[in-house]
């Protein structure tokens, strides 16, 4: 195989798997087998151990020596924090890039809004959630920002996945009222390029996430230092 060759096999694995844990198939804290994977996807261990060292940078896995590779866990401080950095720099995202937003652009967050008020399926609610929040930040100028920020996003969509089954399964009609609402005042507020205003509804939404974590903290068994167990049962939809 060719060192192209490699290149192609190994993201191609990559790519599976990252499919595999942001759509939840791969839960928090799942074992990783690379010889069963390698030969599920007919390719030596090679690419699937280059693969879960391009995860493992994303965050997404965590390898350990003698340990293997697992699907990353995060610990309720881990994803408060993650939270409290989302609501640091995504503002700053945001506010890059929403003076280069073109007409098309407001249009197409129209569109995510319109298509994710018909769905109650929750893997599409949020596919149309990361889609709406990415389309904002589309023009921006800072890479290195928007890397972060895509890191955060993958290592707490699995947590965000499990918090949204509840509040879409009945456990709090509201939850998800009070969301389409905050995506109504950030819309507005892009549509009308109001950079400031923008950054406070963002601010807004990210921080009742957050809100909403520490109070149901005490429903999360272990310390803050444990990892939270899989699905976290909290009531509030989040984003």
């Amino acid at each position: 195989m060719s060192k192209d060759q490699a290149i192609v096999a190994s993201q191609r694995v990559a790519d599976i798997l990252a499919e595999r844990i942001l759509s939840g198939d791969l839960a928090p804290g799942a074992r990783i087998k690379q010889d069963e994977l390698a030969e599920e996807l007919e390719t030596s261990r090679i690419p699937v151990r280059d693969a879960l060292r391009m995860l493992e940078a994303r965050g997404l896995v965590t390898m350990r020596a003698n340990a293997g590779a697992r699907v990353t866990s995060l610990t309720r401080r881990d994803l408060e924090v993650s939270y409290e950095i989302r609501e640091r720099i995504e503002p700053l995202l945001l506010a890059d890039s929403v003076p280069h937003l073109t007409d098309e652009d407001i249009a197409d967050l129209r569109g995510v809004m319109d298509r994710n008020e018909q769905t109650d399926d929750i893997d599409e609610a949020i596919a149309l959630g990361r889609e709406f929040h990415w389309i904002t930040y589309r023009r921006h100028n800072t890479p290195l920002l928007a890397q972060i920020v895509e890191r955060v996003w993958d290592t707490t969509q699995s947590y965000r996945r499990a918090y949204m089954k509840l509040a879409m399964g009945g456990a709090n009609e509201g939850a998800g009222r009070t969301h389409d609402i905050e995506h109504q005042l950030l819309f507005d507020a892009i549509a009308k390029r109001e950079v400031e205003t923008a950054q406070a509804a963002l601010v807004m939404h990210i921080r009742r996430t957050r809100t909403a974590l520490v109070r149901y903290g005490h429903l999360l068994s272990g310390s803050a230092g444990e990892a939270i167990p899989f699905p976290p049962p909290v009531l509030d939809a989040v984003e």
